[in-house]
Protein backbone atom coordinates (compact mmCIF):
# COMPACT_ATOMS: atom_id res chain seq x y z
CA UNK A 1 0.00 0.00 0.00
CA UNK A 2 2.05 3.10 -1.18
CA UNK A 3 -1.00 5.89 -0.86
CA UNK A 4 -3.90 6.35 0.97
CA UNK A 5 -6.99 9.44 0.35
CA UNK A 6 -8.11 10.57 3.56
CA UNK A 7 -11.85 11.33 3.41
CA UNK A 8 -11.66 14.86 4.80
CA UNK A 9 -11.96 18.54 3.33
CA UNK A 10 -11.23 20.01 6.55
CA UNK A 11 -7.89 21.57 6.52
CA UNK A 12 -7.63 21.52 10.54
CA UNK A 13 -8.18 17.55 10.44
CA UNK A 14 -5.58 16.96 7.51
CA UNK A 15 -2.88 18.85 9.32
CA UNK A 16 -3.27 16.44 12.45
CA UNK A 17 -3.81 13.68 10.86
CA UNK A 18 -0.39 14.34 8.47
CA UNK A 19 1.19 15.15 11.62
CA UNK A 20 0.59 12.07 13.68
CA UNK A 21 0.95 9.81 10.58
CA UNK A 22 4.32 11.72 9.56
CA UNK A 23 6.40 8.99 10.50
CA UNK A 24 4.00 6.50 8.23
CA UNK A 25 5.79 5.03 5.41
CA UNK A 26 2.36 5.28 3.25
CA UNK A 27 1.50 8.61 1.43
CA UNK A 28 -1.75 9.83 3.19
CA UNK A 29 -3.72 12.45 0.67
CA UNK A 30 -6.57 14.36 0.97
CA UNK A 31 -9.42 14.52 -1.48
CA UNK A 32 -8.51 18.21 -2.07
CA UNK A 33 -5.12 16.76 -3.18
CA UNK A 34 -6.79 14.23 -5.52
CA UNK A 35 -9.28 16.77 -6.91
CA UNK A 36 -12.37 15.28 -5.22
CA UNK A 37 -15.41 17.70 -4.98
CA UNK A 38 -17.64 15.03 -4.37
CA UNK A 39 -20.54 16.51 -1.52
CA UNK A 40 -21.03 13.24 0.11
CA UNK A 41 -24.11 12.82 2.48
CA UNK A 42 -22.98 11.82 6.21
CA UNK A 43 -26.24 10.45 6.74
CA UNK A 44 -25.96 7.58 9.63
CA UNK A 45 -26.99 7.15 12.69
CA UNK A 46 -23.69 6.63 14.20
CA UNK A 47 -20.27 7.85 13.98
CA UNK A 48 -19.05 4.40 12.13
CA UNK A 49 -21.60 4.32 9.75
CA UNK A 50 -20.36 7.87 8.62
CA UNK A 51 -16.91 7.13 8.87
CA UNK A 52 -17.62 3.82 6.80
CA UNK A 53 -19.95 5.82 4.14
CA UNK A 54 -17.08 8.69 3.33
CA UNK A 55 -14.39 6.08 3.17
CA UNK A 56 -16.26 4.03 1.02
CA UNK A 57 -17.46 6.99 -1.49
CA UNK A 58 -13.76 8.11 -1.56
CA UNK A 59 -12.33 4.28 -1.97
CA UNK A 60 -15.21 3.85 -4.89
CA UNK A 61 -14.08 7.32 -6.82
CA UNK A 62 -10.57 6.70 -6.87
CA UNK A 63 -9.86 2.91 -6.97
CA UNK A 64 -7.16 3.06 -3.79
CA UNK A 65 -7.26 2.49 -0.03
CA UNK A 66 -9.45 5.25 1.70
CA UNK A 67 -9.50 6.34 5.56
CA UNK A 68 -12.28 8.74 6.65
CA UNK A 69 -13.06 9.74 10.24
CA UNK A 70 -15.81 10.90 11.81
CA UNK A 71 -15.80 12.35 15.38
CA UNK A 72 -17.10 14.87 17.57
CA UNK A 73 -17.86 15.92 20.93
CA UNK A 74 -20.42 14.07 23.37
CA UNK A 75 -21.47 16.45 26.49
CA UNK A 76 -23.09 14.43 29.02
CA UNK A 77 -25.44 17.50 30.33
CA UNK A 78 -26.88 17.38 27.00
CA UNK A 79 -27.59 13.97 26.65
CA UNK A 80 -24.17 13.18 24.17
CA UNK A 81 -25.06 16.35 21.80
CA UNK A 82 -23.79 17.90 19.94
CA UNK A 83 -22.38 13.94 19.18
CA UNK A 84 -22.61 12.83 15.53
CA UNK A 85 -23.76 16.55 14.29
CA UNK A 86 -20.55 18.34 16.04
CA UNK A 87 -19.83 19.95 12.55
CA UNK A 88 -23.26 20.68 11.65
CA UNK A 89 -24.67 21.76 15.28
CA UNK A 90 -26.46 25.04 15.13
CA UNK A 91 -26.19 24.99 11.59
CA UNK A 92 -23.57 23.89 8.55
CA UNK A 93 -21.62 27.30 8.85
CA UNK A 94 -22.27 28.71 12.29
CA UNK A 95 -18.61 29.28 13.33
CA UNK A 96 -17.22 27.78 16.78
CA UNK A 97 -17.40 30.92 18.69
CA UNK A 98 -20.63 30.74 18.46
CA UNK A 99 -21.02 27.01 18.93
CA UNK A 100 -18.60 27.19 22.02
CA UNK A 101 -20.39 30.17 23.91
CA UNK A 102 -23.97 27.97 23.08
CA UNK A 103 -22.48 24.98 25.06
CA UNK A 104 -20.83 26.94 27.78
CA UNK A 105 -24.10 29.12 28.26
CA UNK A 106 -26.47 25.64 28.44
CA UNK A 107 -23.45 24.33 31.30
CA UNK A 108 -24.15 27.43 33.37
CA UNK A 109 -25.39 25.58 35.76
CA UNK A 110 -23.49 22.19 35.59
CA UNK A 111 -20.97 21.48 37.91
CA UNK A 112 -17.88 19.82 38.52
CA UNK A 113 -18.83 15.79 37.17
CA UNK A 114 -22.04 17.36 35.62
CA UNK A 115 -19.79 18.47 33.32
CA UNK A 116 -18.08 15.14 31.95
CA UNK A 117 -17.39 15.29 27.84
CA UNK A 118 -15.45 12.92 25.57
CA UNK A 119 -14.22 13.58 21.92
CA UNK A 120 -14.94 9.93 19.93
CA UNK A 121 -13.17 9.88 17.04
CA UNK A 122 -14.22 6.21 14.75
CA UNK A 123 -11.47 6.11 11.87
CA UNK A 124 -12.51 3.52 8.73
CA UNK A 125 -9.99 2.10 6.16
CA UNK A 126 -12.08 0.78 2.89
CA UNK A 127 -9.81 -1.30 0.63
CA UNK A 128 -10.30 -1.34 -3.10
CA UNK A 129 -11.39 -4.67 -3.12
CA UNK A 130 -13.74 -4.49 -0.60
CA UNK A 131 -12.38 -5.08 3.46
CA UNK A 132 -13.29 -2.76 6.25
CA UNK A 133 -11.64 -2.28 9.09
CA UNK A 134 -12.64 0.45 12.37
CA UNK A 135 -10.68 1.61 15.09
CA UNK A 136 -12.47 3.99 17.80
CA UNK A 137 -10.70 6.53 19.49
CA UNK A 138 -12.17 8.33 23.11
CA UNK A 139 -10.58 11.29 24.36
CA UNK A 140 -12.19 11.90 28.20
CA UNK A 141 -12.59 15.84 29.28
CA UNK A 142 -14.96 18.55 30.45
CA UNK A 143 -16.51 21.15 29.59
CA UNK A 144 -14.44 24.62 30.66
CA UNK A 145 -16.24 27.58 31.99
CA UNK A 146 -14.94 29.85 29.78
CA UNK A 147 -13.33 29.53 26.00
CA UNK A 148 -9.72 29.41 26.53
CA UNK A 149 -6.30 28.39 23.90
CA UNK A 150 -5.57 29.44 20.34
CA UNK A 151 -4.15 26.00 19.57
CA UNK A 152 -6.68 23.03 17.69
CA UNK A 153 -9.58 23.83 16.14
CA UNK A 154 -13.01 23.19 16.60
CA UNK A 155 -14.60 22.95 20.58
CA UNK A 156 -10.85 22.52 21.48
CA UNK A 157 -11.25 26.00 23.42
CA UNK A 158 -13.86 24.27 25.68
CA UNK A 159 -12.40 20.87 26.13
CA UNK A 160 -11.13 21.09 29.32
CA UNK A 161 -9.06 18.21 30.42
CA UNK A 162 -8.18 18.08 34.21
CA UNK A 163 -4.91 16.33 34.21
CA UNK A 164 -3.38 19.07 31.83
CA UNK A 165 -5.47 22.03 33.92
CA UNK A 166 -5.74 23.60 30.93
CA UNK A 167 -7.79 22.76 27.38
CA UNK A 168 -6.80 20.95 24.56
CA UNK A 169 -6.83 23.86 23.01
CA UNK A 170 -3.84 25.23 25.57
CA UNK A 171 -1.98 22.25 25.26
CA UNK A 172 0.80 21.98 22.02
CA UNK A 173 0.03 19.44 19.19
CA UNK A 174 2.89 17.25 19.82
CA UNK A 175 1.06 16.39 23.09
CA UNK A 176 -2.73 16.60 22.00
CA UNK A 177 -2.03 14.27 19.16
CA UNK A 178 -0.48 11.30 21.96
CA UNK A 179 -3.68 11.93 24.05
CA UNK A 180 -6.46 12.61 21.22
CA UNK A 181 -9.16 10.61 20.23
CA UNK A 182 -8.18 11.19 16.94
CA UNK A 183 -4.80 9.96 17.69
CA UNK A 184 -5.04 6.95 19.45
CA UNK A 185 -7.73 5.85 16.88
CA UNK A 186 -5.17 6.42 13.96
CA UNK A 187 -2.17 4.89 15.74
CA UNK A 188 -4.66 2.45 15.80
CA UNK A 189 -5.16 2.09 12.59
CA UNK A 190 -1.47 2.60 11.85
CA UNK A 191 -0.72 -0.82 13.20
CA UNK A 192 -3.30 -2.35 11.30
CA UNK A 193 -2.22 -1.30 8.41
CA UNK A 194 1.36 -2.36 8.98
CA UNK A 195 -0.38 -5.81 9.67
CA UNK A 196 -2.00 -6.16 6.36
Amino acid sequence: MDKIVFATTNAGKIKEIKEILSDFDVEVVSMKEMNITADIEENGATFEENSLIKARAVSKLTGLPALADDSGLEVDYLNGEPGIYSARYLGRDTDYDYKNNYIIDKLKEAKGEERSARFVCVISLVLPDGREFVKKGVMEGRIGYEIKGENGFGYDPIFFLPEYGKTSAEISAEEKNKISHRGKALSAMKELIASL
